[in-house]
Order: C-alpha cells, then structure tokens, then sequence
C-alpha cells in the first residue's frame, strides 16, 4: 500500500511564494501579452533572451531550486512551482521545463557531483540552456568509447527545446549499461532538426547523433531511474504551468461572461453557463490541490512522489483540457481563430498531453502505483 502523507503546511503559500507570485505576475502581464508570446514563439530562438536573463538574474527564478553549492539559491521545488504556474498563466515561451526542471532534474539525479559541479551553476544564472534527450520518448542512441572519449550515435525524436539548448543530457545504451550523458552540441556531430509541433510556444526537434562527444554523467546502469525521477518531476511541474494556464482561462471566461449581452442580461447571468462555470471552478480547484501535493512531495523528496506527481497529472490535464473547451465555447466559439489567445491555451493544453502522457494514460499508470494494474511505470 502507498502511504500518502506530508506535513499540510508543505502545502500552504508561503510569504515569500506569495511575494515571488506577485512579482513574476507584474513583470510577465508586460512582457508576456499573447502578441507579444506569438513573436516570440515566431522570432529564431523562440523566446525572449532578454526576459529569459531577468527571470534568472533579476528575480532567480532559474535557481529557486538549485542547491546553494551549485550556484541556486537552495530553496525548493515548491517556489519553482510558483514560477512555472505563472509563467503557465502567460505562456511564456521561455525553456524553463526542459532547461531547469528536466535538465537540472538530471544532473541533480544522478548524483555525480563532478557534473553538477560543471553544469549547474550555467543553468542557475541563466547563461546555459538545456535539455533532455531520449528520457521522454522512446530513442536509439548508443554511446561507445572513442580515440579521445565517449561519442553519441543514434537520434532521439521530439527532443523539448531540442534544436537550441546549449546542453543535451542524454540516455544512451552502453557497454556497461544505461545511463546518462552530457553533450554540448555542435553542427558537425550533432544534426537538429526542428519538428513542426502544434503548440508553436513549445519547441521540439529530432536530433541526430554522428560520434557526438559526450561525458558520462553518473553511474552506469543509472539511466532508467534517473528517467523515472525526470518524468516525475516533470510531470509535477507540468501540473503547476497547468494550473496557471487553467486559471487564466476560468477568469477570462468569467470576464467575458459578465459583460456579454444577450436578450438584455449578461450570458453569465443565465443558469447554464452558471452550472458549466461552477464545473469549471471545481476542477481548477482540484488540480490547484493535485499540484500543491506534488510539488510538496517533490519539495522534501518524498518517497510518495510517484503517485503524487502522477495524481496531479490526471487531476491537471484533465482542468486544463476542460478550461481550454470552455474558455472557446463561452467565447462563442472566436477561441478557434488564430487572432484569439484561447486559441494559444488549446494548443499548449493538447500539445502537452503528447509530453508526458493523455489524462488516460496518467490515470492507467496511477491504477498500476495504487496496485490496482499490474502497470506502474
């Protein structure tokens, strides 16, 4: 049996998340208006390199949960979670779940302190973007010792950020087992190939390795539950964009609601939308719950974070994909066009579910953790 337990004043915000909410708040509401989210979704890197440098330099979000002797600021995921929900709210599409939850998720795994030591502090202060690679997905990369080292061969698909990160950590099969490699790319070894994906605000590519120098990043044998950690902790930081993402569109539904007219009353005023609207509020409350547990149990390590990220995955998806439908259809369907910001939040909301896994499949693995399946990964 899964024991599900955590002190409840993990779970409560604190002043200092408070205080960071409000600040991530102000600064994004300017810098993250859905025109200016699609130029830089459009622009070549695919975000804001100057916002990507005040958010790690100005406010420290890029080392909230980054231990102090690797360059962070030693506090926990759960004031990373904060971020991510208000950076979900806008989305921002600045690589912060594959360079400092998935990236750093790696390093931090592993336990080799020698590449935490080398590549964490790049990632706390903003200069180093980065991300993972054949830990989502299915990938066929192999590693083999060279005249000078270990190289790369093989390819891994829907790479997050995989066409720009200045890092790959990468799961490949070697001689003495699986297990993790760092790799900064170069054109020569490493072939990128951007894939056209359907949420334009979140960058994916096909990278192809040609004896691709890499370091081993700890142990061999180490990769599958390095993954299974990763896939965790992304799924929990998923959980929080969600959240934001939901709640932006509960409100901008609830605006719109008020102040459309029709036969001489508000549309919000009508019994019906009153009903789909309070469906709506209970699920985003629900996942607002989902999410603060897991981000909790990813805080302080708990051993129940499997099911708890996982949990919050059902929970999430599920709000998220409900108040995109919502968020369209109370618009009187304009969400559909391109000029709409709800058309962004469909996007991101579908898109995301190709990521980590369909509300479906969130809810067969948690069965299987609950020893209700015989399926747990």
């Amino acid at each position: 049996m899964v024991r599900l337990d955590v002190d409840p004043a993990l779970l409560l915000e604190t002043v200092e998340q408070r205080q960071l909410r409000a600040v991530l708040r102000d600064v994004l509401r300017d810098a993250c208006g859905s025109e200016r989210v699609r130029e830089q979704a459009a622009s070549p890197r695919g975000f804001d390199r100057a916002l990507w440098d005040r958010l790690a330099g100005e406010i420290g979000v890029h080392g909230l949960a980054v231990p102090e002797e690797y360059g962070g600021a030693g506090y926990t995921f759960a004031e990373l979670a904060v971020a991510l929900e208000e950076t979900g709210r806008v989305l921002c599409p600045a690589p912060l779940l594959p360079t400092v939850v998935l990236a750093g998720e790696a390093l931090l795994a592993s336990g080799d302190r020698r590449a935490c030591e080398r590549w964490l502090p790049g990632i706390a202060s903003g200069a180093r973007t980065a991300t993972v690679a054949g830990v989502l997905h299915p990938a066929q990369v192999t590693a083999e010792r060279g005249p000078d080292g270990w190289v790369l061969r093989g390819e891994a698909d829907f790479v997050p950020d995989g066409e720009g990160a200045e890092l790959l950590l990468v799961a490949a099969r070697a001689p003495d087992g699986a297990r993790l490699f760092a790799c900064a790319p170069d054109a020569a070894t490493c072939r990128r190939t951007a894939r056209r994906v359907l949420d334009p605000t979140r960058r994916q590519a096909h990278v192809r390795f040609a004896g691709a120098a890499a370091e081993p990043v700890g142990e061999p044998g180490q990769a599958p539950a390095a993954a299974a950690a990763i896939r965790d902790a992304g799924r929990a930081a998923l959980a929080a964009e969600h959240v934001g993402g939901s709640a932006h569109a509960l409100e901008a539904t609830l605006d719109h609601v008020s102040h459309r007219t029709q036969f001489g009353r508000a549309i919000g005023s009508f019994q019906a939308i009153k009903h789909r609207l309070a469906d709506l509020l209970v699920a985003v409350e629900g996942a607002r719950s989902a999410s603060s547990y897991a981000s909790a149990c990813l805080a302080v390590r708990r051993p129940e974070l499997p099911v708890a990220a996982t949990a919050a995955a059902v929970a999430c998806t599920h709000a998220y994909r409900l108040a995109t439908t919502e968020y369209v259809q109370l618009h009187g369907g304009i969400g559909f066009t391109w000029e709409h910001p709800a058309h962004l939040y469909v996007r991101r909301a579908r898109a995301d579910e190709a990521l980590f896994g369909t509300g479906g499949d969130h809810a067969l693995r948690l069965a299987g953790l609950l020893g209700l399946t015989g399926r747990s990964g």
